[in-house]
């Protein structure tokens, strides 16, 4: 049961993501010089890095070592989240539709989260 501790972070923040992905469309603001600019992909990006920076915390934290292949498996775990959230916005969501673009930026900011773990977080942790 204390291990939940460790994850706790990380779960608030996978939380704020489901909320903040399946708002419906029109509650969503529409900013035009935004949209030109894709600021929604860059969200996404952080969001997703994000996340897999507080799993892999936590998890270091937990068990005072994290290697590639669990950093690995976090970033597929993160990326499938993505990929779910994006049918969940197709199918259950009003106003919402399935973005490749959007499961792109999840992807990288997941890869980009474990590659800033893998070689400046731990630095900071040991």
């Amino acid at each position: 049961m204390r291990m939940i501790r460790y994850y706790l972070p990380a779960a608030g923040w996978i939380i704020l993501i489901l909320f903040l992905c399946t708002m419906p469309g029109k509650a969503v603001p529409q900013v035009g010089f935004l949209d030109f600019m894709h600021v929604d992909k860059v969200a996404h990006f952080f969001l997703f890095g994000g996340m897999v920076l507080l799993l892999a915390y936590g998890y270091y934290r937990h068990h005072g070592y994290i290697g590639a292949g669990m950093l690995s498996l976090i970033v597929l775990c993160v990326t499938a989240y993505g990929l779910a959230i994006e049918f969940i916005q197709k199918y259950l969501v009003a106003n919402r539709s399935f973005d490749l673009w959007d499961l792109a930026a999840d992807a990288a900011g997941a890869v980009a989260g474990a590659l800033i773990f893998r070689y400046i977080g731990k630095r900071f942790l040991k």
